[in-house]
């Protein structure tokens, strides 16, 4: 008779996930004993840096992937990165051990009492199979929960005496019938649908696309283009966007939308139809009041989100396959209606200052270093626009931002995506502030040889919560400087190589060199101005 450990990466197997993010403890021991070699294990030293590369690595393989956490410790220690998953809609598996069945009624030691209302509401499901026999059928639900539009986690709680229980046949059979079902998540948009959102367009004085994430995650870059392209209607990014969906240097481009009610409705004043793709309506932080649309400005939303669709606070919503919808509202629409746009405007930022160099000039030394099809990891918040100006990336997949406002994403995501995509080099701009949050994720870069190209903007203080001090009229709060950090002493600590820049062709250089040799992480401080963003 096999037993449910193995029933379980057979599972594991037949789904494609083989890659195992962890931090082990002895819950999860039962579960990885006798690891088997077709399975890799990527050990990670913070729970919250074990998420956060598994976030990475299935947002930059298009990919589920699978995380073990420690009981409820471990998953507490999580939960941070496990919220910004959920806001990214990576698709993940978390699996947390549980003590003994004997043992849970009197919650001994490292029970977890109520494992399903920890996770909760960061995750889509959260379950521990009531026997032994279900927990490979729950492991096959729990993927095609994670993987079935909007992305996002699933928690499972493992009884760790559950992995050597046996299966009957019949048992052994449901779990692999379970894990071999495909489903197919391609809901296409009614015709009546499609063809009055087509006349809305055509009727329009004005009409301006709005895309966000869900544009990359889907597949629908070619689709969006297309369109655009199309229609000659003028193109913004949805605020806060976490990543690219629409080419950053293409002259129907206008920027990123402000994340700021009153401002962002200015920002589309002189539209009166919005078509947003793929994004919610809208992230809106900080709070400043104001009409969310101009006034005789209308809003249709095109969504694989129903979630989305019914919390936008204006507008209709159409809730369907992107691309479909995409390519079925383009052969509805004339070619040219819009007429050409003009091309996106410079940004300007201040001149360089003496000695340290500004964010823009580092951003754009070291984007004049990184290869063409570099795929970026960026978590330097108050440096966003310098960073976009810089890089004008214009690929699909290339770009990753945590969606959930919370640190620690950056460093972490930047070895799972590193992992995910070897076949790239991933280039991670990280603020002194954001790195320190999961730090630790540079011993498993370090550990693995991950050829990740760290490089840090170092302010000495968290300049986005200055700027933030500045606008919620909070000047005098404590804790927005941070000096004394010396990331380069640290990361050799963990056994990375450094080097410090001091000036831009230094820094271009260093930042070729590392992405070229890709025989393990190399990590870049670039001492830098601050530059505050303004609305």
């Amino acid at each position: 008779m096999r037993t449910v450990r193995e029933s379980v990466l057979d599972v594991l197997r037949t789904r494609g996930i083989t890659t195992v993010f962890g931090n082990p403890g002895s819950t999860e021991l039962p579960m990885l004993k006798r690891f088997p070699d077709d399975f890799r294990y990527v050990l990670g030293l913070q729970e919250a840096v074990v998420v956060g590369m598994a976030d990475g690595f299935a947002l930059a393989s298009g990919t589920t992937s699978l995380v073990n956490l420690h009981t409820g410790p471990g998953t507490g220690n999580a939960m941070g990165a496990i919220l910004n998953a959920r806001a990214n809609r990576t698709p993940m598996v978390v699996t947390a051990g549980q003590q003994v069945r004997a043992m849970l009624t009197m919650e001994a030691l490292l029970s977890n009492p109520q494992a399903t209302l920890l996770p909760q509401p960061a995750v889509k499901w959260a379950y521990e199979p009531p026997r032994p026999a279900d927990v490979p059928a729950a492991l096959a639900r729990a993927v095609q929960i994670a993987e079935t539009p909007p992305h996002g986690p699933v928690f499972l709680s493992l009884p760790m005496d559950d992995f050597d229980a046996e299966l009957t046949e019949a048992q052994d059979l449901a779990g692999r019938t379970a894990a071999a079902r495909r489903i197919t998540h391609a809901a296409a948009p009614d015709a009546g649908t499609v063809a009055a959102l087509a006349d809305r367009i055509s009727g329009a004085r004005s009409a301006v696309l709005v895309v966000g994430d869900d544009v990359d995650a889907s597949g629908a870059w070619d689709a969006v283009l297309a369109l655009a392209e199309r229609t000659g209607l003028p193109v913004w990014a949805a605020p806060v966007s976490a990543r690219v969906s629409f080419p950053r240097n293409h002259p129907q481009f206008r920027g990123e939308l402000t994340p700021a009610i009153g401002p962002l409705g200015g920002q589309l004043a002189e539209h009166d139809l919005v078509v947003v793709i793929g994004a919610p309506v809208f992230r809106y932080y900080p709070y400043i009041p104001g009409a969310h649309l101009p006034e005789g400005t209308e809003l249709v939303l095109l969504t694989r989100d129903a979630e989305e669709a019914a919390k936008a606070p204006v507008g209709d919503a159409v809730v369907a396959d992107l691309a479909l919808t995409v390519r079925a509202l383009a052969d509805r629409l004339p070619a040219g209606g819009a007429g050409a746009a003009a091309p996106h405007e410079q940004v300007r930022f201040p001149e360089a200052a003496e000695g340290v160099m500004p964010p823009l000039a580092a951003l754009t030394a070291i984007a004049q270093g990184a290869p063409q099809n570099t795929l970026w990891v960026n978590e330097s918040p108050s440096n966003v626009p310098q960073f976009h100006e810089a890089t004008r990336i214009s690929t699909p997949g290339s770009y990753l931002f945590s969606a959930g406002g919370g640190l620690g994403f950056g460093a972490a995501a930047a070895v799972g995506a590193q992992l995910g995509a070897p076949d790239r080099p991933v280039v991670c701009v990280i603020g002194d502030g954001s790195i320190h949050y999961a730090v630790q994720a540079l011993w498993t870069a370090a550990a693995y040889r991950v050829p990740v190209t760290f490089v840090v903007l170092s302010n000495a203080k968290y300049a986005i919560l200055q700027w933030f001090a500045q606008l919620e009229h909070a000047q005098g709060a404590p804790g927005l400087d941070i000096p004394g950090l010396d990331i380069t002493a640290v990361a050799e600590g963990y056994g990375v190589r450094t080097h410090r820049a001091h000036s831009a062709g230094e820094l271009t250089k260093l930042v070729r060199d590392s992405a070229s040799r890709q025989d393990g992480p190399v990590l870049i401080d670039v001492p830098v101005t601050t530059e505050l963003p303004s609305l």
